[in-house]
């Protein structure tokens, strides 16, 4: 088991994928790629992410929570976020 996630993104969907399972979640539409990670807490299952969006000219800092997600899916979001240490783009 590694101890590293993926944030990427295909069209307006963020992809998040660790150890095998992959979140696709909807993200704005003028979403164009993901950039820099520049916070992750995978205790609260908080993202912040510098953003290229094709309606601003600068980056944009978003903001992704991943427990809803897990809880609609019906997943322990602790135990599935205890294990990741670090979070790359991918």
């Amino acid at each position: 088991m590694t101890d590293t996630a993926y944030l990427s993104n295909e069209g307006r969907y963020t992809i998040f994928e660790y150890n095998g399972t992959r979140l696709k979640i909807i993200a704005p539409e003028p979403l164009v790629r993901y950039l820099k990670i520049t916070d992750f807490d995978p205790k609260i299952g908080y993202i912040a992410v510098l953003t290229n969006y094709s309606c601003f000219p600068q980056p944009e800092e978003e903001y992704i929570d991943l427990r809803p997600t897990l809880r609609n899916l019906m997943m322990d979001a602790d135990a599935f976020l205890k294990p990741i240490k670090k979070l790359e783009i991918r």
